[in-house]
């Protein structure tokens, strides 16, 4: 009886010692926990993830736009396609590039079990190859780097408004290249397959700013207007007329104090524009005024630091914007006039390089910064009881992505709910996590 007794006075300590292990192991939060040692790397979870590849063009790009497509809204049947442009940046400005890019046979993280059976085996890596995704780019020589591209619908026409470091703004028509992938995606065996498009120029130019900038905003009301603002601190304002022609403002927006960083429209008022600026403010312009009188509210020193990025709300009157200082922003255009914003989350570590609202939930954002994160937000989550080990994480932050090297920009798919896509140093991602 006493060797029994002794046995289960064992089990019980060792049962006390993994209890109390599991209570002292905590979720490691980047940014938060310590960093990385060497030799540590970054692992993808397959499990939290209900898509996710990654792929690169042949230049480093900074910026790129998902073009709306003709195949469908609210899309989530496998295999999916998308179509993307990107912007290359590179030392000489006669190598970069405008990219056209179609993404196909695009499939999710699910797993099917494997059978003993060696044939089984080698059925089941031939259905893992047929599920390969598959890229397809048509090319389009561009002298100078891009800084900045948006892409745009008009008419049955694709376009993308460019900004390159050579101090213009030009319109270019993607519908050759377009038509050039989806002919390329016919040969599935190509799974590289590039055309390149010599032949293709701007459809318009505009000098007018006189030196390089990085803001760009297409109106989502009013076809074919389009608002650029350069590193001058002005804003012009664009108008599409009859047979395509371009005419583009002579007086600009000019009550900035520093370079425009970002600009947007309202998705609810035609007139209504915001921008923000290395002065470190946001401001919000009526473009029915003349410009002397646009500005109808300025929030000084809306950030501490320059204030990088901003995006709108479709659903709501919300603005959200990123800064230098780290700092994201949410400020609501019923309150904005006290100049204060509604929420305000710290989690990143480095600049905010880019953020947006996701075109299919109202609360939900995603972000990037310098310190190689991208994080999702969800400003409907709330701390729930016994979570004190997450006591210096905002509840609101829902997801962090990581793996890539100085992300530069982020974008929803609008016309497949949760996708999201980034650009960084070490190429793209597309993914989709499972709380989206």
């Amino acid at each position: 009886m006493a060797d029994e007794f002794e046995m289960d006075t064992e089990a019980v300590e060792e049962n006390e010692v993994e209890e109390s292990q599991t209570k002292n192991k905590k979720v490691y939060i980047p940014g938060v926990s310590r960093p990385l040692k060497e030799g540590e790397e970054w692992e993808y979870d397959p499990s939290v993830y209900r898509i996710f590849h990654t792929f690169e063009t042949n230049l480093p790009c900074l910026s790129f736009d998902v073009i709306s497509d003709s195949l469908g809204e609210n899309r989530s049947d496998f295999p999916l396609t998308c179509y993307l442009a990107s912007g290359s940046q590179t030392t000489r400005p006669k190598d970069n590039e405008l990219a056209v890019i179609r993404l196909s046979n695009i499939y999710g993280t699910e797993k099917e079990e494997l059978d003993d059976d060696e044939s089984d085996e080698e059925e089941d890596e031939e259905e893992q190859q047929k599920k390969e995704p598959i890229m397809h780019a048509a090319i389009i020589p561009h002298f100078g780097g891009i800084n900045r591209l948006k892409c745009e619908t008009l008419g049955a026409s694709s376009v993308c408004a460019v900004w390159n470091d050579q101090g213009k703004v030009q319109i270019w028509n993607l519908s050759n290249c377009l038509s050039e992938v989806d002919n390329l995606s016919q040969d599935e065996k190509a799974k590289t397959n590039l055309v390149k498009m010599p032949k293709e120029k701007p459809l318009f130019s505009f000098v007018g700013h006189g030196t390089e900038g990085f803001s760009l905003g297409w109106s989502p009301l009013k076809l074919g207007t389009l608002a650029s603002g350069d590193r001058r601190s002005r804003i012009f304002i664009w108008h599409m007329g009859e047979g395509g022609q371009w005419v583009v403002d002579q007086m600009p927006l000019n009550k900035h104090e520093a370079s425009v960083e970002d600009v947007q429209w309202s998705a609810t008022e035609e007139a209504l524009l915001v921008s923000c600026s290395v002065d470190r403010s946001i401001r919000l312009w009526d473009t029915r005024a003349r410009p002397a009188d646009a500005c109808v509210h300025t929030v000084a020193n809306a950030h501490d630091k320059d204030v990088n990025v901003l995006s709108w709300n479709k659903f709501d009157p919300l603005l959200v914007t990123g800064s230098d200082d780290a700092v994201l922003k949410v400020w609501s255009l019923k309150t904005i006039q006290y100049n204060e914003p509604v929420a305000l989350f710290k989690h990143h570590n480095g600049p905010i390089t880019s953020v947006e609202w996701n075109p299919n939930e109202s609360t939900t954002l995603m972000a990037s910064g310098e310190d190689d994160q991208t994080t999702i937000w969800d400003l409907a989550m709330e701390a729930e009881p016994g979570q004190e080990d997450l006591a210096d994480v905002p509840p609101q932050l829902l997801f962090v992505h990581m793996g890539q090297k100085e992300v530069k920009e982020v974008h929803w798919h609008k016309q497949i709910p949760g996708l999201a896509f980034t650009t960084a140093l070490n190429g793209f991602n597309l993914f989709r996590t499972i709380n989206v």
